[in-house]
């Protein structure tokens, strides 16, 4: 009997989304299936705490889909209208001041004061090769840089960040605090080799290509790779929990979930060494989510960061280090380590005329269940002095909630297993074709394969590059662009 499909992709979140667009792209019948009521996984938008109020229910701001090669093939800004403001992230200290990172170097330069030439020097090179810079960050890791230069270049900032004297060269708290704050994304111990890779490449994005945020909220990201998938033969079916690799009526299947998922999913089919190395396979910190809404803007004493819908709390680099190192020990930091968006400063869709809505999480121990409101509350109103007093209604997700919400937030780790550099290379085997599974035909493509975390939509496109390989034949990336052609 013939299948239905040609493949089935599991999951609609970024990475099932661009599997299945590069499938469908490729002339294959393809079904997208989420277990959710709605699409879109980490590009999920919806009114949390009150009408009229969007949240982005994950991911807010998306440097690294500005700068995937997917994202930039398939034509996201000709797509989604995604703004890029003029000031990237900000991060306040006591005392009402704060460093600020503008999308223009100088100027960030500028604002840092007798720091400024050292920020000019460890970023002007690499934004001036910032499209090398991010095939390298966006490439397995096992494989031969494409651009050697860049790649040894980066690697010397990586390590120099990265050790003991990860001090040395700024000077003041300004600077050291604002690469803190980037670095923290990881949700890892600091100094770390890890943190250093994420918080560079981050700051290297704030500088070049942007930390857009889709105007509408994520969804319009999840909902513009929908529509293409549709627009090419494939059927989307929401509200579908795939336990066993039976229910997919194809031979060729692509799973955007987590080790943990697949091994529950393939069961006996999956053979006993490849279980064994996904059992290895770790977890990181979690991420406890607090959505505000606001009766006005969030009223910073750092009058710039009235400005940026990025804001790292935290205090100083120090500070900053402490809070990471205690989530790692399985500790909820005294005051914990929160990233605020507020999409409003750039976007009057998210909330009604006047009114902000505020997104935020804090970093927190991996499975914790722990509502950090107050903790949040507390952190904001460190730096912004009457916030409390804005606060119309709020909603927390404790960390095993995102779990709940979407089973690849392992304990609430949104990056679906720890970035460590052991599984930046074993992600999450040792392979130079990591999303190909020993079961015959699945494929895994997730954030859990290379190149790891964020909505970039490339772990799906590789996988879906292999699929086509492997079991079809074709060698090269069909067209994706708006008009069937390629953009850059």
């Amino acid at each position: 009997m013939t299948a239905a499909f040609d493949a089935v992709v599991v999951g609609a979140g970024p990475n099932g989304l661009s599997a299945a667009v590069v499938l469908a792209r490729a002339g294959l019948r393809v079904q997208l299936l989420e277990r959710a009521d709605t699409i879109g996984g980490g590009t999920r938008t919806a009114e949390l705490t009150l009408p009229g109020f969007r949240h982005d229910i994950c991911s807010a701001v998306h440097p690294m889909a500005m700068a995937s090669g997917f994202f930039r093939r398939w034509g996201l800004q000709q797509r989604v209208e995604m703004i890029v403001p003029e000031v990237s992230y900000g991060h306040p200290l006591d005392g009402g001041t704060a460093g600020v990172a503008y999308r223009d170097l100088e100027r960030t330069a500028d604002g840092l004061g007798v720091d400024g030439p050292t920020w000019h020097r460890m970023f002007s090179r690499l934004v001036d090769l910032e499209p090398e810079l991010s095939q390298f960050t966006l490439s397995p890791i096992l494989q031969v840089p494409r651009h050697l230069g860049t790649t040894v270049e980066f690697g010397l900032r990586i390590l120099h960040q990265a050790g003991p004297w990860w001090d040395a060269g700024l000077r003041t708290e300004e600077a050291r605090a604002l690469l803190a704050g980037v670095m923290a994304h990881a949700i890892r111990p600091m100094p770390s080799l890890s943190a250093s890779a994420a918080g560079l490449a981050l700051a290297v994005h704030g500088h070049g290509y942007g930390w857009a945020v889709p105007r509408g909220g994520s969804q319009a990201i999840a909902d513009a790779l929908a529509d293409d998938l549709v627009a090419h033969g494939g059927v989307i079916e929401t509200g579908v929990e795939v336990t066993s690799l039976r229910q997919l009526d194809a031979s060729v299947r692509l799973l955007d979930v987590t080790p943990k998922q697949l091994i529950a999913i393939a069961g006996d089919e999956m053979p006993a060494g490849y279980r064994r190395r996904l059992e290895r396979f770790r977890y990181g910190g979690g991420a406890s989510k607090v959505d505000f809404a606001l009766s006005g803007p969030v009223p910073w004493q750092a009058e710039e960061l009235r400005r940026t819908p990025t804001v790292h709390l935290g205090g100083d680099r120090a500070a900053v280090a402490r809070a990471e190192h205690d989530v790692a020990r399985g500790v909820h930091p005294a005051e914990p380590f929160v990233l605020a968006v507020q999409a409003g400063v750039v976007d009057d869709t998210r909330a009604p005329a006047g009114q902000h809505a505020l997104w935020t999480y804090a970093h927190v121990p991996n499975g914790s269940t722990v509502d950090m409101t107050e903790a949040v509350t507390q952190q904001i109103e460190r730096f912004a002095p009457g916030f409390r007093d804005l606060v119309l209604a709020s909603r927390a997700h404790t960390a095993s909630d995102l779990e709940e919400h979407d089973p690849n937030y392992v304990g609430g780790d949104i990056a679906s297993g720890a970035p460590t550099m052991r599984q930046l290379i074993a992600r999450p085997v040792v392979s130079t074709d990591p999303w190909r599974t020993p079961v015959p035909g699945t494929y895994l493509a997730s954030s859990s394969v290379p190149p790891g975390p964020s909505v970039h939509g490339m772990g799906g496109a590789y996988a879906a590059l292999s699929a086509l390989r492997h079991e079809f034949g074709v060698e090269h990336l069909p067209r994706l662009g708006p008009d069937g052609g390629t953009t850059t």
